[in-house]
């Protein structure tokens, strides 16, 4: 069944990704901000993808309960299905090709299978990008459950809303209490990053602004009709927003009001935007940016293989060939190269195993939705939107890393 992407979505992961490329091109292939501020920022870019999970799995429980067809079993099985065959093929090159693999160090193996090496993460440990797909995949393991609990509980969305504001606030408190405790510069260290920047418990705002959206969508119907009616002003107030939250954040990354507040502020920018992209009428939703439904969809892909790719290829260019990585020839083919491995392994590993899913294991909703994303999330019901979060694959709407610089490199090891 052919499924139907929204054009807003595709452009937001299409952003998102190459927010996290640009990042991670100055952090680990030419040391200095090739992309200008879109480098120093470009970590925002897991952020967004973060947001779009939060609403997209969200979407996609809620939807399920609401219609009576959700199923736990069927929800994993299909999560499991669209994010471990991408990531252990990519994650066997880094364990057994040494040319990929790169001279870093890497966590004991254990925290790589069980999605934990955001856990204690010292920066520059290899695949070190990996701890946001860990964080993505700790929280598709507990909301369906936690939102199940809640749903056995009296007036449970009235809990519901208590939990998210709840988790907003104990995340504010729990970053000022490790900033006190740390005290980091304004660019942050290695335990400014392994404390508050890879903790899951310090990086779960925009995915708690995801769920409240998909919240509002299934069960305040008025408001959410009020809401996507107004697309262009959440378009232009959720430019403002980011664009506040960007010039914070150049502040200094890790000063105290950036790392208790920052995140929040930058989850409301990202969830206007999202509502934006959800509105029939807004430009965002509207406007088809050429080639942007192709990036989304292979965004997972493309994050779990640029990285490394980049800084192989950066190497060689330049001690073969004396191309400079921070030249127009060598971004243009690094740019080509990311493309190219991550459509390949869409096609040889993900969509086979997305062929299996849709034949085996049914959707969680009694009916047909097609607004899927997948990010850091696709299928046919997850290719739908614009493909999920940063670990996931497309999730449809119904629903060597060893850095050039130390930790003080500001975000640049952050992505």
């Amino acid at each position: 069944m052919k499924s139907q992407r929204i054009h807003g979505l595709d452009t937001l992961r299409a952003l998102a990704i190459m927010l996290v490329f640009a990042n991670h091109y100055m952090g680990f292939v030419t040391n200095e901000p090739t992309f200008g501020v879109f480098s120093e920022l470009g970590w925002m870019g897991v952020d967004l993808f973060f947001a779009l999970s939060g609403y997209l799995i969200g979407n996609q429980i809620f939807a399920g309960l609401r219609e009576g067809g959700f199923s736990l079993r069927n929800f994993y099985a299909r999560r499991l299905l669209r994010t471990l065959p991408n990531y252990y093929v990519v994650l066997a090159l880094y364990a057994f090709w040494p040319l990929f693999a790169g001279t870093a160090p890497h966590a004991p193996w254990w925290k790589y299978w069980t999605f934990t090496l955001n856990f204690e993460l010292i920066p520059g440990t290899r695949f070190s990008h990996a701890w946001s797909l860990c964080v993505e995949e700790q929280f598709y393991l507990l909301l369906p459950a936690v939102v199940l609990l809640v749903a056995l509980m009296r007036a449970p969305l009235r809990l519901g809303w208590c939990i998210i504001a709840a988790s907003l606030a104990a995340g504010m408190v729990l970053r000022a209490l490790a900033w006190q405790d740390l005290q980091p510069p304004a660019d942050g260290n290695a335990r400014a990053y392994t404390d508050i920047y890879y903790a899951t418990w310090a990086r779960f705002d925009e995915l708690i602004v995801g769920v409240t959206l998909a919240l509002l969508k299934n069960h305040h119907a008025v408001a959410w009709k009020r809401l996507t009616s107004m697309g262009n002003t959440m378009f232009a107030g959720g430019l403002a927003v980011t664009a506040s939250a960007c010039w914070y954040f150049l502040d200094g990354h890790f000063g105290f009001g950036q790392t208790v507040f920052g995140y929040p502020l930058l989850g409301l920018g990202f969830g206007m935007l999202l509502l934006a992209a959800l509105s029939p009428g807004s430009l965002l939703a509207r406007i088809r940016v050429p080639g942007a439904a192709s990036i989304a969809l292979w965004s997972y892909a493309i994050y779990l293989t640029h990285k490394q790719l980049c800084i192989i290829l950066a190497r060689h260019f330049e001690r073969h060939f004396g191309w400079a990585a921070d030249g127009p020839l060598v971004i243009g083919l690094l740019i080509a190269a990311s493309v190219l491995a991550g459509f390949l392994l869409y096609i040889l590993v993900e969509t086979p195993f997305m062929r299996l899913r849709e034949r085996f294991v049914p959707t969680n909703s009694a009916r047909r939705m097609y607004e899927e994303v997948d990010g850091r999330s696709s299928g046919s019901d997850d290719r739908v939107a614009a493909g999920a979060g940063a670990a996931g694959g497309p999730v449809r709407e119904d629903g060597g890393d060893q850095p050039q610089a130390g930790p003080e490199r500001r975000v640049r090891e952050g992505v």
